[in-house]
């Protein structure tokens, strides 16, 4: 896998997300998209990709979360799904799971808000779109409904510097994720140099 490689999915990854946020019921937030990113199975995998993406941005965080580098990447021009112009790519080093496909795994938007928490989150998020109530309870009472294949989980990711919390939802199915959080990665990548 390479970033030409990388370039050549996109289309086909970028109508999956789409059809995602709509089935979530998420398009009617025109909600920013803040990042994409990336998984990738080996430390030479990754480091090509950092050399090559480096010739179509610049690195403007190399963090160690959960114990392994992880870099943000703000590009040049930025990509497009739909209406969205995503600025940044996330790039993580490996970890000791196995990805069966390697390339575009998820994309992060952003719902302004205050929360703190994942809870304050969720109570926010349902109260802009009430079906994502049984979405994200048909997780946590393992149902049969028309949503059982899509997964949620909710965290708190932090890096070794970060200093705003940043509360997250993801939901995921088919192979695809989209993650939900209050805060720009930009901003949270200010708050670290900030330290």
């Amino acid at each position: 896998m390479n970033y030409q490689h990388l370039q050549h999915t996109w289309a086909d990854f970028s109508q999956r997300i789409s059809a995602f946020i709509h089935r979530l019921g998420l398009e009617n937030l025109a909600l920013d998209c803040d990042h994409a990113a990336l998984r990738v199975n080996d430390n030479q995998t990754a480091q090509l990709l950092v050399d090559e993406f480096c010739q179509h941005g610049k690195i403007i965080s190399n963090n160690i979360i959960n114990g392994r580098p992880i870099l943000i990447i703000k590009l040049a021009e930025p990509l497009v799904i739909g209406t969205m112009k995503i600025q940044c790519v996330e790039l993580p080093f490996p970890s000791n799971k196995i990805y069966s496909v390697e390339g575009w795994e998820h994309i992060e938007l952003v719902f302004p808000s205050q929360a703190q928490t994942c809870d304050e989150l969720v109570a926010e998020l349902i109260e802009k779109v009430p079906r994502l109530a049984d979405v994200i309870a048909s997780n946590a009472i393992a149902g049969n409904d028309e949503n059982n294949d899509i997964k949620v989980k909710q965290s708190s990711p932090k890096g070794d510097k970060e200093r705003l919390a940043n509360p997250t939802i993801a939901f995921k199915a088919n192979g695809i994720c989209v993650k939900v959080h209050p805060l720009d990665i930009q901003k949270i990548v200010e708050s670290e140099q900030a330290c």
